[in-house]
């Protein structure tokens, strides 16, 4: 670029600092600026569009324009040229703008005089802020050095705009108004808190520099540091394949001379080296919004990441920034892994990510934990601030960030609703799950940590029917001992006093991967080497933890559930192991378990069709209901547009349950259903129906459960559903609705809130 442009762009960026540290209402500042911006460029207009809500461009300020028409002209997000420069982020240059596709005319602005047209976007990382327009009578085309001077200055004003700069009575502050944010449920439950970002906010407070040379060699200095970090990174022994190729991804890029060079040109226009950073750090996150490829994607991720660390590195605001963490604080973050969500335990009223998914290390803790969870929360890292107040409706997958009263006062009445709930179920707790007609369910919960034990007693859940064991090879970075292993499963069983705990094997693969295992590149992995034939295919994996068990049983009853069985052999095979290992423990001198009971998990619908000998040999079956219905459907739960297509209470769904119940009847084998429908009353109510008696939920979904079972003729419900699928319905959810509204309503509400 010539030296008078460079010139020219950090003497326009020293006037346009002046102005912003002048004492001025927002307004006034931004008068100011349209005006030295359209001095400064030569220009007879200079107009400053900003967002008044995520879909609409208000004009603020204008320079050139009828005065009248600022705070009056609007358009829509993708509508006229300003428009589409928001919704592409992309600057829009055209010598003849009435005759550019997609033009707007807007007569009150009179700008129909105005021929050539230069838009170029404000926004800082991924947050669309508004639009900054140059317009000219004479056609013509803006050169390359000024679209890089105004977008040098669209960088500034988007700096001032986060810093509150422009707020007043005409312009929101930004961070202030009420937001909300439609995502997935990641784990069920409600939540009110503050917000507490996992990954703090890098706040810019000096975009405009002076002295180009100093902050090159800050951003040299910086690189180089991130380049050695990144290194040394990669020099670690314990990566796997998956790791080295991320962490190669950022050594490209911090090694790319192309990268600095784009930062030190921004630097020598005027900006200092952190806002160089977010300039390019924008226009990466803007490219990612744009690119379908999902290597691309995750290559412009790695990018992003690495802008964060550097903007860390010249800042020195690192994740340690001295706040303190509020009072009921809810997690909000892009990602999340286990560990660190372990770390945060209890503490956490309620965690919303960008990112995740139903089946991700961080719900399976949150899930764990009884902590609710909302998953693809777009964007709101960009708009949530440490302290915010937020609610999080983990059942409806619905975030209210800073929340206007009146929506702060009608989720607290679901709260309220909920508590006084949960009071009438804490009397029901040492009750049976009895039906009027005389039925009894057996109530089980699922769990997973340590810290889950406590709610056995207070839940009224008879057992464990699920302990999760893959969650202490999860947080780890290798391998754990067996004698670790076998001191956690002991504290486990000391911990359920006597009541039984269905300890699963190691359930990884899919969505579960060990970060010190070899992962798969496999084109469909819920389908793949995962669970019992990772199992199998590494019997010293299983037999050391099948060792860990015995040993942590010291001569009390063991229960050992295999998952994902899908046929005869499999669960033979998976039995001779554990036999084999009670046998070499009894030679060892080691005490055994008085009593063994080896079952099986179906999760998929071959099971149900294995020859009767499985039935025979088997001690008991789990249904685990979450894949099952995946399998059953080929609805994956990972995908939100078939997640929620199919109903659990689907006719064929409860046949095929049927069928398994027949089954498992015919041979004396114990039969339960594991999984979130478990926890669902109206679904409990079905299965109990179809003839399951026991079911296995989260510690807070057996209340209800056993609430509704109690008030209610199981006969009957099984009647409705007969007459649903005698009449040829899809679902049996509408006819049982219906029925559970029509019955006795004396005793409170017959399904929870």
């Amino acid at each position: 670029m010539p030296e008078r442009s460079e010139s020219d762009s950090r003497k326009l960026l020293r006037r346009l600092r002046d102005v912003l540290a002048t004492p001025a209402k927002g307004q006034e500042r931004l008068d100011r600026i349209t005006h030295l911006i359209a001095d400064s460029m030569k220009t007879e207009v200079c107009s400053i569009y900003l967002f008044r809500d995520a879909e609409t461009l208000e004009l603020c300020a204008t320079e050139g324009l009828r005065p009248e028409s600022v705070h009056q002209t609007r358009m829509k997000l993708g509508e006229g040229l300003v428009g589409r420069v928001a919704r592409t982020g992309q600057p829009v240059n055209t010598a003849d703008a009435p005759s550019e596709k997609g033009f707007r005319f807007m007569p009150e602005t009179g700008e129909e005089i105005y021929s050539s047209f230069l838009g170029v976007p404000i926004q800082r990382v991924g947050e669309k802020l508004g639009v900054l327009v140059v317009q000219s009578k004479t056609a013509r085309t803006y050169a390359e050095d000024e679209i890089d001077a105004l977008d040098v200055v669209a960088m500034v004003l988007a700096e001032m705009t986060e810093l509150g700069a422009f707020a007043g009575d005409d312009v929101q502050a930004l961070h202030k108004q009420p937001l909300m944010f439609r995502g997935s449920t990641g784990q069920e439950g409600t939540a009110e808190g503050r917000v507490w970002l996992h990954e703090p906010r890098v706040v810019v407070t000096n975009p405009v520099a002076d002295d180009p040379l100093t902050e090159i060699d800050r951003i040299r200095d910086a690189v180089s540091v991130l380049r050695v970090s990144v290194d040394d990174l990669l020099a670690a022994e314990s990566l796997d394949k998956d790791q080295k190729a991320v962490l190669e991804a950022y050594r490209m890029f911090a090694h790319s001379r192309g990268w600095l060079r784009r930062m030190e040109e921004d630097i020598q226009r005027g900006l200092s080296a952190e806002a160089a950073v977010e300039k390019e750090q924008s226009a990466a996150r803007n490219r990612l919004e744009q690119v379908e490829d999902a290597y691309l994607r995750e290559r412009l991720h790695d990018l992003d990441d690495l802008s964060n660390r550097l903007l860390r590195i010249l800042t020195g605001q690192g994740r340690d920034t001295g706040a303190q963490m509020p009072e009921n604080p809810v997690l909000v973050a892009r990602n999340i892994g286990p560990a660190e969500m372990l770390d945060y335990g209890r503490k956490l009223k309620g965690v919303v990510l960008e990112e995740g998914s139903v089946g991700s290390h961080a719900a399976i803790v949150a899930r764990a934990l009884a902590i609710p969870m909302v998953i693809h929360a777009r964007n709101i890292t960009a708009e949530a601030l440490n302290g915010d107040a937020i609610l999080v409706d983990g059942d409806q997958g619905i975030v209210h960030l800073r929340p206007e009263d009146t929506v702060s006062r009608s989720f607290r009445d679901k709260i309220a609703m909920q508590a006084e709930a949960q009071k009438r179920y804490a009397s029901l707790r040492d009750l049976p799950a009895t039906t009027r007609d005389g039925v009894t369910v057996a109530l089980h919960m699922n769990a997973g940590l340590m810290a889950d034990l406590p709610s056995l007693e207070g839940s009224g859940a008879e057992a464990v029917g699920l302990f999760r064991t893959e969650l202490q090879f999860l947080i780890r970075n290798k391998m754990p001992q067996r004698a670790e292993l076998a001191q956690l499963y002991a504290r486990v069983m000391d911990a359920a006093k006597g009541r039984s705990v269905a300890f699963r094997t190691l359930d990884i693969g899919s969505d579960k991967v060990l970060p010190y295992m070899k992962p798969q590149d496999e084109p469909n992995p819920a389908m793949g080497w995962r669970a019992i034939r990772v199992g199998l295919d590494k019997p010293g994996v299983l037999r050391m933890q099948v060792q860990a068990l015995i040993r942590a049983s010291k001569g009390r009853p063991l229960t050992i559930m295999f998952p994902f069985i899908t046929e005869h052999g499999e669960f033979q095979e998976a039995r001779s192991h554990v036999l084999r290992e009670i046998h070499r423990e009894r030679s060892l001198g080691h005490p055994v378990p008085e009593k063994l009971e080896i079952g099986a998990m179906l999760e998929t619908p071959s099971l149900a069709y294995a020859p009767q000998a499985f039935f025979d040999l088997a001690d008991f079956v789990s249904i685990g209901g979450n894949d099952l219905k995946q399998f059953f459907f080929a609805a994956d739960r990972e995908n939100e547009r078939v997640r929620k297509r199919y109903d659990s209470l689907n006719l064929s769904f409860l046949s095929f349950l049927e069928q398994v119940v027949s089954r498992c009847n015919a041979s004396g084998t114990r039969l339960s259903f594991c999984g979130e429908d478990a926890g669902r009353p109206v679904e409990a109510l079905a299965f109990a129906a179809m003839g399951l008696r026991g079911l296995s939920m989260r510690p807070a979904s057996i209340g209800p459960v056993k609430a509704l079972l109690r008030r209610v003729k199981l006969a009957e419900a099984r009647a409705v559903i007969e007459e649903a699928r005698a009449a040829g319905e899809m679902s049996a959810r509408p006819r049982l609705m219906d029925w559970l509204a029509a019955q006795p309503q004396s005793k409170g509400p017959l399904l929870p809130p």
